[in-house]
């Protein structure tokens, strides 16, 4: 019953967030010289120990090898649907930048792709490969500037 009790109390332990990304490391390796007394470990024979070793590696990989993958997180800002803090995108437009007017479409060096929808709003520039930044607004409104002019054009994400 003790045995099965430190058993349970090392894996706890060694199955943290962090142990199942890195490779199997021994338990001697793993605790300080104090936790190891502590836990009764400094009594077991080498074979014991190696034993309890090779269970806990056993049960670590079992364990990793049913967890999902992990999956990076998709950038929703800028979409209707987005919830949360949004924050400003910053970005650049590859290669000829003449200006936008209403209807426009950019497609930034992320990949996401931008629909002026400001009807007002006419910007005439020639540029190359320019800096831009969209910033979220009031109201779920987004706006698209060019790095160096005073002048911005509400946007809406399209991808």
């Amino acid at each position: 019953m003790r045995r099965m009790l430190l058993i349970s109390f090392v894996l706890t332990a060694l199955i943290g967030g962090s142990a199942l990304a890195q490779s199997f490391s021994s338990l001697e390796e793993r605790m300080t010289e104090a936790e190891f007394k502590a836990a009764g470990l400094d009594k077991l024979t080498p074979a014991e120990l190696a034993a309890l070793n090779a269970f806990v590696r056993a049960e670590t990989s079992e364990l990793a090898s049913t967890l999902p993958a992990a999956t990076p997180a998709v950038d929703q800002r800028g979409f209707h649907s987005s919830t949360g803090p949004d924050g400003a995108i910053f970005s650049s437009i590859s290669g000829e930048f003449r200006g936008w007017e209403n209807g426009q479409r950019f497609k930034l060096d992320n990949g996401q792709i931008w629909k002026v929808t400001d009807s007002t709003a006419r910007l005439r520039v020639n540029l190359t490969d320019p800096k831009v930044t969209i910033e979220p607004g009031a109201f779920s409104a987004w706006y698209l500037k060019v790095e160096g002019y005073n002048s911005r054009a509400r946007v809406t994400r399209i991808k």
